[in-house]
């Protein structure tokens, strides 16, 4: 979701006006996500290098989703939608972990989208954290170097409960993941959005989406093969 402090003081306005504007944007994507009845919406958040930002825009950020959180419980239920997080949330302030936690598990029981916040998330320091706790795994004789497969890698990640990603959309105009989802992005298809993040609208997301259908998915097989495959 890049782009709203560029949007933002392209209007003459202030980064954190881009940011508020940025939080609006997210929830009528996440409506309109639940509405088509997509399984799974990942929303990168909060990146594990954005600390690195000025110390007031990220105490800025950390109160704007502390208080989005508190204030969207409502649209969550309302919407069937299932909250999950991804990333290292004991670095965020007490009261946002809290906040969190509570939204987690008051929506625990919901059935419909399974909405993913990427919070203080890098998919270098998601996949190291899986090494680790391999290797921690063999030095406890609990496994033998050879046994470890991508599946085995895959399950000790911090998103193993969500399948890989089908889309990626990448809003204004940049052409790079960012550190998002290295591992799980393998053969995911790439949609740049030339709108920074306060612009993108329903109707973008559509087009998002109808890219995607337009889309082979060969996952290293041919064209003929894929046809061939087909019922």
């Amino acid at each position: 979701m890049d782009g709203n402090g560029r949007w933002a003081q392209a209007k003459g306005r202030s980064r954190y006006y881009g940011h508020i504007r940025g939080a609006r944007v997210a929830r009528k994507i996440i409506e309109e996500v639940a509405r088509l009845k997509i399984p799974h919406l990942t929303l990168f958040t909060f990146s594990t290098e954005n600390w690195m930002r000025p110390k007031e825009e990220v105490h800025f950020l950390m109160t704007l989703l502390r208080h989005r959180l508190r204030r969207e419980r409502n649209t969550l239920q309302n919407n069937n939608i299932k909250l999950h997080c991804v990333g290292d949330l004991s670095r965020l302030p007490l009261d946002l972990q809290t906040e969190i936690k509570d939204c987690i598990r008051e929506t625990r029981q919901n059935t419909g989208l399974n909405l993913i916040f990427a919070l203080n998330y890098g998919g270098r320091q998601e996949i190291c954290q899986a090494v680790r706790h391999l290797c921690q795994r063999v030095k406890n004789g609990e496994l033998e170097p050879a046994d470890i497969s991508e599946a085995l890698v895959h399950s000790h990640l911090d998103s193993s409960f969500a399948p890989d990603p089908d889309l990626i959309i990448r809003t204004s105009g940049e052409n790079r993941l960012s550190n998002f989802y290295l591992w799980q992005a393998a053969y995911s298809e790439i949609f740049i959005s030339q709108r920074n993040w306060p612009e993108f609208s329903a109707k973008d997301l559509h087009q998002a989406l109808h890219h995607f259908s337009q889309r082979e998915r060969r996952f290293g097989r041919t064209s003929e093969q894929i046809l061939q495959a087909l019922p």
